[in-house]
C-alpha cells in the first residue's frame, strides 16, 4: 500500500514518531484541556493506526537508515526487520484503544497537569517506537532512557501522594540498574570490533564471541531487560507502579512497555549473538515458570483491583520468557519446527497479553472513576449499574482466563502443544524437566483462571457492598470506545489465529529459520494444524458458531416451549432470614485456600476478631519474601553507607580543607 505511494513504511513510522512528539508539545504549550482530549488523544490514535499500518506492510522486508543526529562520527543507525516490525504492530494496535480511552479518561484532569501529561506520554510512545526501530547502541539506549524517564514521570503523575513517590523512585532505580546491564551487554558484544563502527547492531552481528562471552552477554540482557519486564526477582516495581500509575498508563506499561524487554531479549540472543546455547535455554523456562507461578499465587490473593492485575501480568511475562527458553532449547538442538512452534507462542502471547490486559487495566480506570475505589471489597453488583462495561471486561477476563474461543486459548495450547509435540532431546536431563514444565505451565494456567473469576465475580456480581455504589455511572463515550477496540483484538486474535501465524512466520522465519506456515495452512482458515492436523488441531471459528449458535437455539426453544407460568420462591440462605452483601464471597475469602497453602512463603500477617467480638474485623496482609532476601539487605547497606558518609560532613570548613588537603598529597604520591 506505501510502496504505491513512492513511500517506504519505515519513512512512514518516523512521520508517526514526529507527529507524536509534535502533539505532545502542542499539549504542553497550549494547556487548553478540551483540546487536549478531545483532539490531540484521539489525533495520536490515528497515529497508533497508521503506525500499525506501516508496521504490517514492512513485516516481509528489511529496510536500513542513517539519521545524522547524534555526536559527532556518532549518527543514529535505524532498521526495520520482521522481529522490529511484529513490535511495532504490537505497538500501534493496542495503543489505539488506550488513546481513545485516555480522551475520556483525562476529561476533568486540570489543565495545569494535564499538559504535561501529554507531552510525557506522546515522549513515551515515541521512545518505545525508536527503541524498536534502532540499530546501534547509541540510539537504543537513547530511546530507552527516553521511554524509562517519560514513563517515571506518568508513573509519578499524583506525586502529591507519599506512596506514589516511593513507587515511582523504586520504579527509576531499577529500571537504570537494568539499563546499566544493557549498556554492559552492548559493551562485551562491541568488544574486538574496535573503532567507532563497533557500537552498530550491523557490526555486533558479524562478530564471533567465544562461549563464554556469548554467555556473560546472554546473562546481562536477561537481566537487564529482566528489570524491565518484571522477572524474578526484579519484579519488585511493578506492583507498585500499576497501581500508582493512571488507568491508561498502566494498560500502556503492563501491555506494550513490557514488550519492549521481550524484544530486547530476542533482538540480542537470536540476532546478534551468533550462538544460542540449550543451558541458557533451560535457565531461562524455570525462570519464567517460576516467575509465572509466582505471579498467580500473588495475583490470587490481592484484594486491590491494579495490584492483581500487576502481579497478573508477572505471570504473563512468566509465560513468554517460558516459550523463549523452550525455543533456545529446540534451536540449539536442531528442532527447527519446533523452536518455530515455541517462538510463534510466545510472540502470539505477547501480542494477546497487550490487547487482554489493557482492555481490564482501562476498565479499572473505568471503576476508579465512576467508584472511587480500587479495594475489591467495596465492590461489587456493578453489573446491573455499568452493564456495557462489565460485558467488556467479560471478553478481557475470560480472554486471560485462557479460555476459547477467544485470544488468549490460543498462545497458551500453541505453547502446550511445543511441551507435549517435543521429541527425545540429546539431553536427558532436559527430557526429564519438558513434564514438569509442562505439569507447571498448566498449573499457572489453571491458577489464572482462578483469579479471573475472582476478579470478575467479586467486582460485578452479587450485591453492592457500599451503598454509595448505587449511584455510579457506566463508562463515558470514549472510554467505551477505546475498551472496545481492545475487545476486539481480542476476539479478532482468538478466531483468526491461522492468518495472525502466517504473519508471524515472517519473524520466526528470520530468527530461527524456520516457519509454520506449510502446516498453519494446510488446512486453510478455518483449521490451526501447528504440527500436523493428524496430532493437534483447532477450530476456533466453529467452536465460536457452536457456542453462538448453541446460545440461539437455547434462546428460540424457552420463548417457543415455555409455558410462561412463573413461579418464584426464596433463595436457600443457610438458615439465616437476612441476604445481605456481607453473605457473599469476598475477595479475601476467595484467596483464603491459596494463601494457607503458600502461608510459608507469603509471611500472612493475620488479625482475627475474637469469638464473641460484637465489631468482627478481620484482616490479613501477605508479604513479598523475594523482597526481604534482595531488597530489604540492599536498602540497610545504603542506609549504612549514607550514615558513614554522613560522618564526614561536618559543617566545618577547616575539616574541609583538611580533606582537601589529605587528597592532594594522596595523588601526588600516586603520580610519584
Amino acid at each position: 500500500m506505501f510502496a504505491s505511494f513512492g513511500v517506504l513504511p519505515m519513512d512512514v513510522i518516523l512521520g508517526v514518531v514526529v507527529f507524536w512528539l509534535a502533539l505532545g508539545t502542542a499539549g504542553l504549550v497550549l494547556q487548553n484541556s478540551r483540546f487536549i482530549t478531545r483532539i490531540i488523544f484521539p489525533l495520536g490514535a490515528l497515529g497508533s493506526l497508521v503506525l500499525a499500518g506501516a508496521a504490517l506492510a514492512g513485516l516481509n522486508e528489511v529496510s536500513t537508515a542513517i539519521l545524522p543526529l547524534g555526536l559527532p562520527d556518532l549518527p543514529f543507525h535505524l532498521r526495520m526487520d520482521a522481529l522490529s516490525a511484529f513490535f511495532l504492530l504490537l505497538l500501534g494496535s493496542a495503543s489505539i484503544g488506550i488513546s481513545l480511552f485516555s480522551a475520556g479518561y483525562f476529561h476533568g484532569m486540570p489543565k495545569s497537569a494535564l499538559g504535561p501529561l501529554c507531552l510525557e506520554y506522546h515522549i513515551f510512545l515515541a521512545g518505545m517506537a525508536l527503541v524498536f526501530l534502532a540499530d546501534d547502541a547509541y540510539l537504543f539506549m537513547v530511546a530507552w532512557e527516553s521511554m524509562a524517564l517519560s514513563s517515571y514521570f506518568l508513573v509519578t503523575t499524583d506525586h502529591d501522594h507519599p506512596e506514589v513517590r516511593r513507587a515511582g523512585f523504586l520504579y527509576l532505580l531499577i529500571a537504570h540498574v537494568g539499563a546499566i546491564a544493557i549498556l554492559m551487554c552492548f559493551g562485551v558484544m562491541h568488544g574486538g570490533h574496535g573503532g567507532h563502527g563497533g557500537y552498530t547492531f550491523d557490526a555486533m552481528r558479524h562478530g564471533q564471541l567465544p562461549a563464554f562471552w556469548a554467555s556473560v552477554t546472554f546473562f546481562l540482557a536477561l537481566f537487564g531487560f529482566g528489570a524491565k519486564a518484571g522477572i524474578l526477582p526484579l519484579h519488585a516495581w511493578l506492583p507498585e507502579a500499576h497501581p500508582a500509575a493512571p488507568s491508561p498508563v498502566s494498560a500502556m506499561m503492563s501491555g506494550i512497555m513490557l514488550k519492549t524487554a521481550i524484544y530486547g531479549i530476542l533482538r540480542v540472543t537470536f540476532d546478534l549473538l551468533d550462538v544460542q546455547l540449550w543451558w541458557w535455554g533451560v535457565f531461562a523456562l524455570a525462570l519464567g515458570l517460576l516467575t509465572a507461578l509466582f505471579g498467580v499465587i500473588f495475583a490470587a490473593v490481592q484484594s486491590d483491583m491494579k495490584r492483581l492485575l500487576a502481579f497478573s501480568s508477572i505471570e504473563n511475562i512468566g509465560f513468554i520468557l517460558t516459550g523463549i527458553g523452550l525455543t533456545i532449547i529446540f534451536h540449539d538442538s536442531h528442532k527447527e519446527a519446533l523452536a518455530a512452534l515455541a517462538l510463534t507462542a510466545t510472540l502470539y502471547h505477547a501480542l494477546n497479553h497487550a490487547f487482554m490486559k489493557g482492555l481490564l487495566f482501562l476498565g479499572t480506570g473505568s471503576i476508579l472513576h465512576a467508584t472511587g475505589e480500587r479495594h475489591l471489597g467495596k465492590l461489587g453488583g456493578l453489573i446491573r449499574r455499568m452493564p456495557e462495561l462489565a460485558l467488556l471486561m467479560l471478553v478481557g477476563a475470560l480472554a486471560l482466563a485462557g479460555l476459547p474461543p477467544l485470544n488468549g486459548f490460543v498462545s497458551e495450547w500453541l505453547l502446550l502443544q511445543a511441551f507435549l509435540l517435543s521429541p527425545g532431546l540429546p539431553q536427558p536431563y532436559v527430557n526429564m524437566l519438558v513434564p514438569i514444565a509442562a505439569a507447571a505451565l498448566a498449573l499457572a494456567a489453571a491458577l489464572a483462571g482462578y483469579v479471573m473469576v475472582k476478579f470478575y465475580g467479586v467486582i460485578f456480581l452479587g450485591q453492592p457492598r457500599d451503598s454509595s455504589l448505587a449511584e455510579v455511572h457506566d463508562a463515558g463515550l470514549w472510554e467505551r470506545i477505546g475498551m472496545l477496540c481492545m475487545a476486539v483484538g481480542c476476539i479478532a486474535l482468538g478466531v483468526f489465529p491461522s492468518f495472525v501465524i502466517l504473519h508471524l512466520d515472517f519473524v520466526t522465519e528470520m530468527l530461527v529459520h524456520h516457519s509454520l506456515s506449510a502446516s498453519a495452512a494446510k488446512t486453510g482458515w478455518l483449521l490451526l494444524t501447528p504440527i500436523e492436523a493428524e496430532r493437534a488441531s483447532y477450530g476456533p471459528l466453529v467452536l465460536l458458531l457452536i457456542i453462538v449458535g448453541g446460545s440461539l437455539l437455547t434462546a428460540f426453544a424457552v420463548k417457543k416451549f415455555y409455558h410462561g407460568r412463573v413461579r418464584r420462591g426464596p433463595a436457600w440462605d443457610c438458615g439465616f432470614p437476612a441476604q445481605t452483601a456481607r453473605m457473599q464471597d469476598t475477595a479475601e475469602g476467595f484467596g483464603q485456600p491459596i494463601r494457607q497453602i503458600f502461608e510459608w512463603y507469603m509471611g500472612v500477617v493475620r488479625q482475627v476478631p475474637a469469638p464473641f467480638d460484637r465489631h468482627p474485623h478481620f484482616h490479613s496482609e501477605t508479604h513479598d519474601l523475594l523482597w526481604n532476601i534482595f531488597y530489604a539487605p540492599a536498602k540497610r547497606m545504603n542506609d549504612a553507607a549514607g550514615k558513614l558518609m554522613g560522618k564526614l560532613q561536618h559543617g566545618r570548613i577547616h575539616i574541609y580543607l583538611l580533606y582537601s588537603f589529605v587528597t592532594l598529597l594522596a595523588l601526588l604520591a600516586f603520580v610519584r
